[in-house]
């Protein structure tokens, strides 16, 4: 049976945090620790080593694969910052267009610093992410 290699710990979100080696990647972490609280109204919980993810939600495919992930989050990873929004919704791709200066994959849009985009457009995304996941994936 497949077990999701990223689930939710019970390890310090500022401990984390606290450990990011660069100081203008750690002041940029704990920016995006405010927005995304704020935005989602979730509590940040860490998600395997290096997720911060806000919220929960349950899923299950048609393969019958299943398990939990977090409505939103963030990873302020050496390279890039890792947001982490709802795939499949249509509305993602015109945010992005308003967003500023990121780069995106089909699950994560990269950034290099919060300075880059707009905050603003950035919680339309979150909040897009929280309200799509939770209606594609109804808790029961």
């Amino acid at each position: 049976m497949y077990e999701p290699k990223t689930k939710e710990t019970d390890n310090s979100v500022i401990e984390f945090l606290d450990l990011i080696e660069n100081s203008k990647k750690r002041e940029d972490a704990y920016k995006l620790l405010d927005i995304f609280t704020e935005t989602t109204g979730y509590p940040a919980k860490m998600w395997g080593p290096s997720i911060i993810g806000f919220g929960t939600y349950h899923y299950r495919y048609d393969t019958g694969h299943e398990g939990d992930a977090p409505l939103a989050g963030f990873s302020p990873r050496k390279a890039k910052i890792s947001l982490y929004f709802a795939t499949g919704d249509t509305e993602r791709a015109a945010l992005l267009q308003k967003l500023g200066k990121h780069t995106s994959g089909k699950a994560c849009v990269y950034v290099n610093k919060v300075a880059d985009i707009d905050v603003d457009v950035l919680k339309e995304l979150i909040l897009q992410s929280v309200v799509f996941l939770k209606e594609t994936y109804p808790t029961s």
